[in-house]
């Protein structure tokens, strides 16, 4: 699924710079289950202590499904939502997010997250076509 840029948006691209939160903004009425689902992952976070929260939850459809993986493997939607919603983001399998508090990023949590060792550990075979 691509962005559904508006006009006014596209203009101003073409024009120069254009605001972040009118990009973020494009994502959210874009990619609404991506965004809603790092929304809720980042507001967990704040109101917890643990260096990250995550989603183990398959999205419902292949629709929320491609709504992830398009908001996780663009570096510009991905960074400006770690950005606008202050967290890093850490991604596994077809829809295991991570939200971590930025100044988690060179700890244990965000290294065992991100390892090779976890990716591994975290297959299974109805991941494999996702």
């Amino acid at each position: 699924m691509s962005l559904d840029v508006s006009p006014k948006l596209l203009a101003a691209a073409e024009n120069g710079d254009i605001r972040e939160a009118d990009f973020v903004d494009t994502v959210r009425t874009s990619l609404p289950y991506a965004y809603d689902l790092i929304a809720s992952l980042a507001t967990e976070l704040r109101g917890g202590t643990a260096d990250f929260t995550d989603n183990q939850t398959p999205p419902p459809s292949e629709q929320e499904r491609g709504q992830l993986l398009r908001a996780l493997a663009s570096d510009a939607i991905r960074g400006s939502l770690e950005r606008h919603f202050r967290v890093a983001l850490a991604f596994q399998n077809c829809h295991r997010v991570a939200a971590f508090r930025p100044e988690s990023l060179n700890g244990e949590s965000h290294a065992k997250f991100t390892s090779v060792r976890s990716q591994v550990l975290n297959q299974s075979p109805e991941f494999r076509d996702c």
